[in-house]
C-alpha cells in the first residue's frame, strides 16, 4: 500500500496552486490526480522524513546481502507485573448497625443482598471480615471512604487494608 502526503498531493496538483485554490478545486479532479499518483507511485519504506536516502536502500526486499537493523533485534512482549493486592477490612464494633455494614457493602463494594449480609456475619462473628482485595490505591481509597461515611453517620466502624496474600 503506498501512503501519499498531503504535501505530495499538492505539488502534484500544480506547484503554483495555493493552499485556498486545492481546496476549491472539484472533488473529481483531485480524486483523478490521486489516482494518477498511486498508479506511478513506487512502494518504498522511504518516505518525506529521508528524501536523501538511497533508492537501493529504500527498496521494499532489498537488502543487498546486508541484515536490516529489524533482523537482528529479537522483540519481546513485555512483561506486566501484576500489582500488589490489598485486602479491604472491616472491623466489627458494638455500635455500627448491622444494616449499616451492609449497606456500605453493597454500595462501595457492589456486594449483591445476598453476599453483603454474609460479609456482614463473618464480620459480627469473627470480629473483622474482608469487604473487597483491589490493588493498594484502590483499596485504600474505599477504606477511606468507608470510613469517613461511617464517621459522618456518627458510628466508629474502622476499615483498614491489609496486604493480600492469594490467587
Amino acid at each position: 500500500m503506498t501512503l501519499i502526503s498531503g504535501c505530495a498531493l499538492y505539488h502534484a496538483l500544480s506547484p503554483a496552486l495555493t493552499t485556498s485554490s486545492i481546496l476549491n478545486l472539484p472533488y473529481n479532479y483531485i480524486l483523478i490526480m490521486m489516482k494518477k499518483m498511486i498508479s506511478q507511485a513506487t512502494p518504498t519504506v522511504a518516505d518525506w522524513h529521508f528524501p536523501n536516502m538511497p533508492a537501493h536502500r529504500a527498496q521494499d526486499g532489498d537488502t543487498d546481502g546486508e541484515t536490516s537493523p529489524q533482523a537482528d533485534v529479537l522483540v519481546a512482549e513485555p512483561e506486566v507485573a501484576k500489582p500488589p493486592m490489598y485486602a479491604v477490612v472491616m472491623y466489627n464494633d458494638n455500635y455500627t448497625p448491622m444494616e449499616f455494614v451492609v449497606y456500605i457493602l453493597q454500595s462501595e463494594f457492589r456486594h449483591s443482598m445476598d453476599s453483603a449480609v454474609e460479609i456482614m456475619l463473618t464480620i459480627h462473628n469473627s470480629s473483622k471480615g474482608i469487604a473487597g482485595i483491589y490493588p493498594k490505591d484502590i483499596a485504600e481509597t474505599k477504606a477511606k471512604k468507608v470510613n469517613s461515611l461511617a464517621h459522618r453517620e456518627g458510628y466508629p466502624l474502622l476499615t483498614q487494608i491489609e496486604p493480600h496474600q492469594g490467587e
